[in-house]
């Protein structure tokens, strides 16, 4: 068999879907009717040896849209000021078709036939993104409409913590509380996070499955 034939594949590694961890930064917690303010998204490669690695990175600030409900205790606990222009921020629109068409992009370059949702309370953030992608009528969503991989519970299960914060403490990722609730930030050790836990499961002898 080749080096060619034998190289692992991302595609292979979670039954032909293509991991995307997201994470947004809203205005309360109901994804019909409160704004969207932040999203970003990180995308994976593999390395020859197996290995997952982060690869590209998406991120924007979102207009509220058009009637949207804003919680105060929501932006005071983010520190988002849905309204400032140095935001640079997006029409929503914009925002959800270029992440889809991005992460569609590297979707397939993967051979990927679906992209999935990974997200720290993965509920929450998928909740945000499908609800998003219905408002602004995007049929062709990459990402699958329910399948998600949360890392709260891989996390429980691999270090025996449930936090963002102290789930990368248990696996030595730097972690700065001030810069925590940053839809980037949180990505980046959301994703961090992710190929620890899946990178040491290989390294146990889990993956990839013996045949034998």
């Amino acid at each position: 068999m080749s080096n060619e034939a034998s190289k692992p594949l991302l595609k292979d590694r979670f039954r032909g879907y293509f991991p995307v961890v997201i994470d947004v930064e809203t205005a309360g917690f109901n994804a019909n009717t409160d704004a969207l303010l932040e999203i970003a998204a990180v995308t994976f490669k593999m390395t020859d040896e197996g290995e997952l690695i982060s690869d590209t990175i998406f991120h924007e600030h979102v207009v509220p849209f058009e009637g949207a409900n804003i919680e105060q205790a929501a932006i005071d606990f983010n520190g988002i000021d849905p309204f400032c222009a140095l935001r640079g921020a997006k029409q929503e629109s914009v925002v959800m078709k270029e992440l889809c068409k991005q992460v569609r992009k590297y979707q397939k370059a993967a051979d990927c036939q679906r992209s999935v949702i990974v997200a720290h309370n993965a509920s929450f953030d998928q909740g945000f993104v499908n609800a998003a992608l219905t408002r602004q009528n995007i049929k062709r969503s990459p990402f699958h409409p329910f399948v998600s991989f949360d890392t709260t519970s891989i996390a429980a299960i691999a270090l025996g913590q449930t936090v963002l914060v102290k789930a990368c403490q248990a696996a030595h990722i730097e972690f700065n509380q001030s810069e925590a609730h940053s839809a980037l930030y949180d990505t980046q050790r959301t994703a961090e996070l992710f190929c620890y836990i899946v990178n040491q499961y290989k390294n146990l002898g889990g993956w990839p499955l013996s045949t034998e």
